[in-house]
């Protein structure tokens, strides 16, 4: 018989709701998934969302607390949970960064509560060590690391592409370096990275995903499948954010499928760039390094590589496995 568990619903194009969803899938085999509306990804007004958020959530959480079952939550609502609920429940905490509160200064002060509640969980999970640290330092001990995760049979798929067609088809041209920055959303760097290589001849800043920041330079918002022959087609990549993010997806991705890359330190980014190899950029020099790291050469991308190529859907599935079977 199937466990049963019970998390937020994983709809969405975040690296959040993207994780969540492989976890899902990943452990479809043994666990039968129950799943409450994310309302806060609906309402059309940021402000006080979260707040919102929590009220319209508040008569279902009371509603599970007559359930029995395991809870995955990744959602401030845990503050709604009685500490019954919490022993039951593993918390997956991405990131915490204030540049995103949509309810200050409310906001901030419910995450204090929170970070003072997670030692009654079961277990919290961080996909990064610096945000295992993090937990640590405010007295959370129960601490486990599970990486985002890849399907390596998709990344090896995508790095047969015929790199040549890939570029035709974004309509890079052979003497034009195409420089991959992610998402163009807020405080993730894009606007610097496109800003310091503006002047540079024979460089494209290229974005994917959301465009939350209005970027007017060469951005695609596309399917799963176009957007990896869209890193096929590029050259670098380079990630500059100023928010502290979990484990970047895309920088991950643009690894694997092969892009040498320039990664600012920050946060569960800091962690990607050691384990991998990449130098931090220079915003003085970018476009140098940008060159310089065009030049890279295949033994280097390709430590890059496998040190990312072990977090495979085996690895995801058994770690998160094995916890859940601890927790029940």
């Amino acid at each position: 018989m199937k466990r049963v568990v019970y998390s937020m619903e994983p709809i969405g194009r975040t690296g959040g709701r993207v994780y969540l969803r492989m976890l899902h899938e990943a452990t479809a085999d043994d666990v039968e998934w129950r799943t409450i509306p994310d309302h806060k990804r609906t309402y059309r007004v940021r402000r006080w969302r979260k707040l919102r958020h929590l009220a319209h959530l508040a008569p279902t959480v009371r509603a599970l607390n007559g359930t029995s079952g395991t809870l995955v939550w990744d959602d401030l609502s845990l503050l709604l949970f009685t500490p019954e609920m919490r022993t039951r429940t593993v918390f997956l905490l991405h990131h915490y960064e204030p540049l995103q509160h949509d309810s200050a200064p409310v906001e901030a002060m419910l995450w204090e509560r929170l970070f003072r509640v997670l030692p009654e969980c079961a277990a919290v999970v961080c996909v990064a060590p610096y945000w295992a640290a993090f937990l640590r330092a405010r007295g959370v001990r129960n601490i486990r690391v599970i990486y985002n995760a890849f399907d390596t049979t998709e990344v090896e798929r995508a790095r047969g592409f015929d790199r040549t067609a890939c570029r035709a088809e974004f309509g890079l041209p052979p003497d034009v370096l195409g420089v991959y920055a992610g998402k163009a959303v807020h405080w993730k760097g894009t606007e610097e990275v496109s800003a310091a290589l503006s002047e540079a001849p024979g460089i494209r800043v290229i974005t994917s995903g959301s465009n939350t920041i209005g970027f007017d330079g060469a951005h695609y918002d596309v399917d799963r499948a176009r957007y990896l022959r869209l890193l096929c087609a590029c050259d670098v990549g380079v990630f500059l954010p100023r928010m502290r993010e979990g484990w970047s997806r895309c920088a991950a991705e643009a690894l694997l499928l092969g892009l040498p890359c320039l990664i600012r330190p920050v946060a569960g980014l800091g962690d990607l760039a050691a384990l991998t190899g990449q130098p931090a950029p220079d915003i003085t020099r970018l476009a140098t390094q940008v060159r310089e790291r065009a030049a890279a050469g295949r033994a280097e991308t390709k430590a890059a590589y496998e040190a990312l190529a072990r977090f495979d859907l085996n690895y995801f599935g058994n770690a998160w496995g094995d916890l859940l079977t601890k927790v029940a």
